[in-house]
């Protein structure tokens, strides 16, 4: 059994939190079992972004838990690794204006898939996401997605993607003129999508003029 549902969104609201979620309550739609799913996963991105403390943010996984920033291939195996990723690459290096709007959840018996559209400012290093690269002050709204499975109770497993292309673009180091990507208008497109479709092969399609054919 699967269940969909919105969420509010969930923004930096404090100097020293990031991200701080807004209080959900509880889904008549779920299961007890799947609420405790959605409680547990709130209560691991709290202690990530809100009160970015690493030992409870270990405590909330198994022993032999997994992240994989599927882009960039960060994140780290079992409790050794996870503790160095997030206590050196990850918690300190989120930029403070951080912000995630939540676009759907979907919970099964033991995973959940969070989409939402992850938003901030390019302030300092971001190694979990943007390895090698200088803070360039670009502002960044990229469509994300988390796909988490649970084991006895704790996380097992975080698989993240994101567009790469759209966050290159964002910060300068793509040009969207020369390439069929795209930067903010992904995630736009993602909270809105009457937006228009079919742009980039509009774009490509051969002029009249390129073909030497009259309109």
């Amino acid at each position: 059994m699967f269940v969909s549902y919105c969420r509010n969104s969930f923004k930096a609201e404090e100097e020293e939190t990031v991200a701080k979620p807004k209080q959900t309550g509880v889904n008549k739609s779920l299961t007890a079992a799947q609420q405790r799913l959605s409680e547990l996963w709130e209560e691991h991105v709290r202690y990530e972004f809100s009160t970015r403390n690493t030992e409870n943010t270990i405590a909330t996984m198994v022993e032999d838990a997994y992240v994989n920033h599927i882009p960039v291939l960060t994140g780290g195996s079992g409790r050794d690794e996870l503790r160095a990723f997030y206590s050196k690459r990850f918690i300190p290096q989120m930029p403070p204006d951080t912000e995630m709007t939540p676009v759907s959840r979907t919970i099964g018996e033991d995973q959940i898939v969070d989409e939402m559209v992850f938003k901030f400012t390019h302030t300092i290093p971001m190694d979990w996401m943007l390895p090698g690269i200088s803070p360039t002050g670009k502002r960044v709204e990229v469509p994300l997605v988390a796909i988490v499975r649970v084991r006895d109770g704790k996380l097992a497993h975080e698989h993240i993607y994101w567009d790469q292309a759209s966050v290159l673009v964002q910060i300068g180091l793509l040009d969207p003129a020369r390439l069929p990507v795209v930067g903010i208008e992904s995630a736009k497109k993602v909270l809105d999508p009457s937006l228009p479709a079919n742009e980039l092969m509009q774009r490509a399609e051969p002029s009249a003029e390129s073909t030497g054919k009259n309109i």
